[in-house]
């Protein structure tokens, strides 16, 4: 009977020791648990700000292009009326040196000056 008691209360050891462990343990799954969500909370913090930065940039760089598609509209449309500007001066070079040269002023001349006619005055 005395082994068997010596059994009993080693077996009760071992389940009061399990006990405790079983305890500790749960407190412990209860902080891990706590920490977890503490950390859950703190990651859907960190993730709203990373999306609202993200949102911020997106709208930035939006307005960024159309600013510089804008910017570029007008720089194109000021090229082409220096363009235009400079084949008009490029024309006009062109028929201010054509009149003045040799061939021009022969061509020209006959033109705007009518020939002389000749008359003769006989005497009777």
């Amino acid at each position: 009977m005395r082994v068997n008691e010596a059994v009993i209360e080693r077996l009760e050891k071992v389940i009061d020791t399990l006990s405790e462990n079983s305890v500790k343990m749960g407190q412990m799954l209860a902080v891990h648990d706590e920490k977890l969500t503490k950390q859950d909370r703190i990651d859907a913090v960190l993730f709203e700000k990373v999306e609202s930065v993200h949102r911020e940039v997106s709208r930035s760089t939006k307005e960024i292009k159309a600013g510089c598609e804008r910017d570029i509209r007008k720089v194109d449309d000021r090229l082409r009326k220096i363009e235009m500007k400079m084949w008009s001066i490029a024309g006009a070079i062109a028929i201010i040196s054509f009149v003045v040269s040799p061939i021009g002023q022969r061509i020209v001349g006959t033109i705007l000056t009518p020939e002389n006619q000749t008359s003769i005055i006989k005497n009777q």
